[in-house]
């Protein structure tokens, strides 16, 4: 792999009940444990929804690359990621659902570029194969 950008934070203090911060002070979290995993459900946010903000980020910008690529106009478009982390066995295990919303196109077009999104966003390819991703145009 040919690195193109490295980011680096670092979680303290607890864990799913501490704090997260980037080495460049530009995200600094209180992070709480949500009440489905024996938490207080208290004001920080958790690793399943930074995942799902990243990975919706990160897809919609793939999506916009294929549509380039493709010479279409997706419009105004929204990617909706839901993260479930749940048990597998022993250990912990997510799933993911990512919901795309365009509005001026036709489903089966949509669908398309949901799919060529999903061959080449690095967060998709990092969790191919192990974990269950669902695209669903919404």
């Amino acid at each position: 792999m040919k690195a193109l950008y490295t980011a680096q934070a670092k979680a303290t203090s607890g864990g799913r009940g501490g704090s997260v911060a980037s080495e460049d002070a530009r995200l600094s979290l209180t992070l709480s444990v949500p009440k489905g995993l024996g938490g207080d459900d208290g004001p920080g946010t958790n690793p399943e929804q930074l995942f799902a903000a990243g990975y919706s980020s990160c897809f919609a910008g793939a999506l916009g690359v294929v549509a380039r690529a493709a010479k279409k106009d997706p419009g105004p478009f929204t990617i909706d990621a839901k993260v479930t982390l749940g048990k597998q066995g022993d250990a912990f295990a997510l799933a993911v659902t990512l919901g795309g919303h365009f509005p001026t196109l036709p489903n089966e077009e949509a669908r398309r570029l949901l799919e060529a999104a999903h061959a080449i966003c690095p967060y998709s390819v990092a969790t191919r194969g192990n974990v269950e991703v669902t695209l669903v145009v919404v």
